[in-house]
């Protein structure tokens, strides 16, 4: 089983020590991304107005943007792979094929 790693992180000014599986990097990366988005929202004036509810909820969906926008473009470069993996594999193909006719043309054109 994976090593538990333990790190400080400030979240919108507050630390806390957060623990998981992942390394101390990856734990102050998503630390640092969530301060960029909290700093994104509170640098407009009417957010700051509304009741710390209604600020976390727009903070959550400003982040389920951000994953499904990810995904999106997650499923399209995947197709995008599939894509040139398949025109690879035609490419190969086109390129045996056309080794074995040169193969057989020059057997068939030599004399004994």
């Amino acid at each position: 089983m994976a090593q538990k790693t333990e790190a400080q992180v400030t979240i919108g000014g507050k630390t806390y020590t957060l623990s998981g599986y992942e390394s101390e990097e990856y734990i102050l990366k998503v630390a640092d991304y969530l301060n960029k988005k909290i700093d994104e929202l509170t640098a407009d004036s009417e957010y700051t107005k509304l009741p710390a509810d209604m600020r976390q909820i727009l903070l959550n969906l400003n982040i389920a943007d951000d994953y499904f926008k990810m995904m999106a473009r997650n499923e399209e470069l995947s197709a995008l792979i599939d894509k040139k993996d398949n025109d690879l594999y035609d490419i190969k193909h086109d390129l045996v094929a056309a080794q074995m006719k040169l193969g057989k043309a020059g057997r068939s054109g030599k004399s004994d």
